[in-house]
This record gives structure tokens, sequence and C-alpha cells, in this order.
């Protein structure tokens, strides 16, 4: 029976009522200690319908956080801070996932103290970090020690059950984008020669092991992994990507997660723009669970994919943030309103809870 978006699906242990799920977006608005207020229970209370909700990018700990009032879940105060957010999701009738973050080489030493950023290797990311400082250019990253990799897991079990404690309904691995698992996956931000790296089974390790102790504090049915398979991210690329993702997802898949995601812009996308041809149908393939697709869909496109059996759920992004209710707009086949890229991550309710849904609550 051909899927579409507005059938049910199970993901993992989560029932979500329609396939139409809501992509992390860093928005930039927690308060001091990175903690999420008032605001975020709005905005995301107002986007409840979506069939999940994966929460912006959340900072496992004080190391791994490198952007300006984002959220946290290392602290006491930050998942008292969430506590209110999931509590106004689910009394909306929602779902919300907490997506754990560690970006690695990307985090300047001015969130962390001074201390340098830590990465899989010597490297360093392009351009410039966004900090409260203004814009500094990246660092070189400190290449975690193989005696350190245990404490690195542990950061990640501590988030993992401070989202439990704070309301979530399951969490999702950060592994895409150039963030810290991206730089240990591939070979162009890995240049390590110890059981982290030189082969796809060493590169790999890191992502196997840190969902293996997300799934000990949730269980497999909770947790979801979020990978960018195709072209170059943040300075993170891979020479041979048709090797090293089937074979990632292949141990997911083993690992008998609720849903993998994947970010896959192609030549004409909004962000990360590239040729490389997308590894969506390799994962297919051998990773048997829920798949999830994103980047620049529109309604046609994504139950295109659904119809075709290319992706079980869409997940969209920039959408969601000028469309509190996209999914009666999809439903109804209202004109999208345009969000606007200048309140991205300015602080305040302007761009953020302001845009209008077309029949007020």
């Amino acid at each position: 029976m051909t899927a579409t978006l507005f059938d049910p699906i199970t993901l993992g242990a989560i029932e979500a009522p329609n396939r139409i799920i809501m992509a992390p977006l860093t928005r930039g608005r927690a308060g001091p200690g990175f903690v999420p207020n008032e605001l975020a229970r709005e905005y995301y209370r107002q986007r409840a319908s979506a069939g999940l909700i994966i929460s912006e990018a959340t900072g496992i700990s004080q190391e791994g956080l490198g952007w300006p009032s984002a959220p946290g879940l290392w602290s006491d105060a930050q998942v008292e801070g969430w506590k209110p957010v999931t509590d106004a999701v689910h009394k909306a009738g929602g779902r919300i996932v907490a997506q754990l973050w560690h970006m690695g080489r990307l985090v300047h030493s001015v969130f962390n103290d001074g201390k340098p950023p830590v990465s899989a290797s010597a490297t360093r990311g392009p351009g410039k970090a966004h900090t409260p400082a203004g814009r500094l250019e990246y660092e070189v990253a400190r290449p975690l020690e193989l005696a350190e990799i245990p404490r690195l897991i542990d950061d990640y079990a501590k988030a993992a059950e401070n989202a439990k404690h704070a309301g979530f309904d399951g969490v999702q691995l950060h592994g895409a984008n150039g963030y810290l698992i991206d730089q240990f996956l591939r070979d162009g931000s890995n240049l390590r020669d110890d059981d982290y790296g030189g082969s796809v089974v060493n590169r790999i390790r890191l992502l196997r092991e840190v969902t293996e102790t997300l799934i000990a504090v949730w269980g497999k049915d909770r947790v979801g992994v979020r990978l960018s398979p195709n072209g170059e991210t943040q300075g993170v690329d891979d020479s041979a990507p048709e090797s090293l993702f089937p074979a990632a997802a292949a141990a997911l898949d083993a690992l008998g997660i609720a849903f993998l995601e994947l970010r896959e812009p192609g030549p004409e996308g909004t962000f990360g723009r590239t040729d490389v041809p997308k590894q969506s149908p390799a994962i297919r393939a051998v990773f048997k669970g829920p798949l999830i697709l994103n980047s620049d869909y529109d309604a046609a496109h994504a139950e295109a994919d659904l119809a075709s059996g290319v992706a079980d759920a869409i997940s969209f992004g920039r959408p969601f943030i000028g469309n509190p209710d996209l999914v009666e707009r999809i439903r109804s086949g209202a004109e999208w309103a345009a969000d606007n890229p200048q309140t991205w991550y300015s602080p305040g309710p302007g761009g953020y809870t302001d845009y209008p849904a077309l029949v007020a609550a």
C-alpha cells in the first residue's frame, strides 16, 4: 500500500500520527546557562502537530557546545528548563525527542574557559565561529586521546538520562553536518591510526558505541540517529561515502534503532549544495527500519518519495520556521509562509514565535 504524508507511522515506540517530521533547527533563544525558556515552550507547542518534533541541537556538555544561546542537557537547570517545553508539546498532542549534540572542532575556546576544541584529529574548521564576542576564526582542535573516549561516551549517557528526566519521548544522536561524530566518521577529518581511525570499521566505532550507550539508557525503540552522507559539510568530507555510509547504516540497523534520518542536499540545495550522489538508495538496502529523508522538500516531492518507497517519512526544517501549522497547510494545500533569515538566531520572539497560523488557536 502506498504511503502518504498523512498516514501514521511507528518509529520504534513512538506512534506518529503523520509522516511530516519537524527537523532539528538551531534557533539560539536559550537563556543564561544555556537554559531553555518560555519562548522555547511556546515555539515547540505551536508546532506540536508534526508527526514528531526533533528538537534543536542540544549540547551534551560545556566542552561540546559552541553556539550562542543554544540549549544544553548537562545541568539540572537545563533539565528544569526543558520540562515545561516537553509538557507543552505533550499537552498539545505532540511528541518530541532531544537531539544530542557535540560540535567537536567547531567549539571555539571562548565557550570552554579558553580550552581548545576536541576532535578526531588536529584539524581546523573552515571560516569563523559565531561567538558572544563576534565572529572568530576556528581553532586547531586537540585530538581526543583513547583514554578520553569513555568520558566522552559518559557525557552522552548523562545527557540521555537528563533528556529522560526532562520529559522527552526519546533522543536522536546528531551524527551529521560536520560535528564531532561526523568528524570521526569521515577520512577528511579523521586522520587517526588507532582503533577509531583508518578503516571504515574503525571510523564508525564511535558512532556505534555512542548509539549503544543511548540504547542502554532509553532502549533501542526510542533512539534515532541523523547522518549527512553526501557531500562536504562545514569542511568535513569523505573520499568514499559510498563505502562509509552504508556500513554505518548497517551497523545502526544491527542495533535496531527506532529511525534513521538523512540530510541529503542536491545541486540546488539551500545549504551545502553538492553534486555528490545521494547515498539513501544504498542505505535503504541495508537499513530496514524507518528511514526519514531531509533537505529542501516541498509537499509534492515529499509525497512522491513516500509513494515510491524511497523514504518512510520526510523531515522539514525551514518550512517549520515560518509555518507553525505546516501540517495543516500541507493538508489543505495552503501557501507556505516565508521565513526571515535575518531573525533565525536573533534574541526574542521576533521570527520565532510570532509567525501566524492559518487559523488562530
